[in-house]
């Protein structure tokens, strides 16, 4: 299975290599090893999605600097908890904690950032969830849409990286069995974010 695993990640430097040759060699070593860490905790543990062999079928889009961008951060101390859907029926706990405003080319977008109110111990107190769709959902991304993990010590002067080539699929993307937060229409973009991970490319 290890071996399975590494095989995997000597493709995926071929797989996530930018075509154009122009993006900073730091920058994509720092997306490589990012995508290398994630890969690996989708093996690890007791709820882990994954098996090592399966890790081949783990698809990217090249790292794009474009798509790291510098978002406005407005908070939303009004927001009242809410119950969002899960892919099982379910619900889980969330009150939204702010919006981010940014733009990609010439547009201008709005996304909500939210927190998990059924998230209690103290490495998440600061975690910030940010669940989303857009034009490749269901195309070449997953058709559950995509999320990012933010932290509000990352907000800094009000403002906020939102980097979209860490976007991730949730693990119902790879297995059944899981509860994963359906994205709110507020969080539907028309634009097709063309980065961070694909459509898992195995049946299950």
């Amino acid at each position: 299975m290890r071996l399975a695993f590494f095989s995997f990640l000597g493709g995926l430097c071929l797989l996530s290599t930018p075509l154009s040759g122009q993006v900073d060699s730091s920058y994509v070593a720092e997306i490589l090893q990012h995508r290398q860490d994630y890969a690996r905790d989708l093996i690890e543990g007791e709820r882990a999605p994954l098996r090592a062999r399966d890790t081949a079928y783990l698809d990217f889009f090249p790292p794009d600097p474009a798509y790291k961008v510098l978002a406005d951060f407005t908070s939303t101390p009004e927001a009242e908890p809410f119950e969002m859907p899960t892919s099982s029926g379910r619900t889980k706990t969330f009150v939204q904690y702010g919006w981010l405003h940014f733009s990609l080319a010439a547009d201008t977008f709005r996304l909500a950032v939210y927190r998990n109110l059924m998230l209690t111990m103290d490495i998440y107190k600061k975690h910030l969830f940010l669940p989303f769709k857009d034009g490749s959902s269901g195309e070449s991304t997953y058709g559950g849409g995509r999320y990012l993990d933010l932290s509000m010590e990352n907000i800094q002067d009000g403002k906020i990286i939102l980097n979209f080539n860490l976007a991730y699929n949730p693990y119902c993307a790879f297995s059944n069995g899981y509860n994963c937060p359906i994205p709110p229409s507020v969080n539907r973009l028309d634009v097709a974010i063309e980065a961070g991970e694909k459509a898992f490319t195995k049946d299950h």
